[in-house]
């Protein structure tokens, strides 16, 4: 067994021996939280095509670049809905007519769907395809009203504590 088989069964092991039922009961919109926390446990999806890198480019911006060669614009689309960025390609059928014998595949042509967990407040500004590498610009934009903000501290002199209720004499 490799490090990586090894790691990847302590996780599924560790996740299946944890009670989140505590946490369910207890809280109150955390539904997406605890849907991630589940799929942790579930056995890991061995997709790796197409393959892809994300970076963060800035503060508040990200780029996930993924390897789509041999697909055009037309042949690949990218949805955001619910906090998941979908990624899909699908390569047109050929004119069986004008293609030649195939004699080594080494370029993918299979169809792909590969899903991607945004965070809040992150949606996709731009994407663009350029020599078979798809680039997705993505950006957090906290709401300003989430944003924290500094209060101002006053330097008023010490003066006596204001009463609460006036004295009656």
């Amino acid at each position: 067994m490799n490090e990586k088989t090894a790691k990847r069964r302590f996780k599924e092991d560790i996740m299946r021996h944890v009670d989140f039922s505590p946490l369910y009961r207890s809280t109150v919109g955390f539904d997406r939280l605890f849907t991630m926390l589940d799929s942790l446990g579930q056995p890991e999806q061995t997709q790796t095509y197409p393959p892809y890198n994300i970076e963060r480019t800035g503060e508040t911006t990200y780029r996930i670049t993924m390897a789509v060669a041999g697909f055009d614009e037309t042949e690949l689309s990218i949805e955001a809905h619910a906090h998941v960025l979908t990624v899909k390609g699908e390569k047109a059928e050929e004119d069986k007519a004008e293609q030649s014998e195939l004699l080594y595949r080494g370029i993918a042509k299979r169809a792909f769907e590969r899903r991607f967990q945004l965070a809040d407040h992150v949606e996709v500004q731009s994407a663009s395809l350029k020599n078979g590498l798809l680039h997705i610009d993505l950006l957090r934009n906290i709401p300003e009203a989430m944003k924290p903000r500094r209060i101002a501290i006053s330097a008023e002199a010490a003066s006596a504590p204001k009463a609460i209720e006036a004295r009656v004499a």
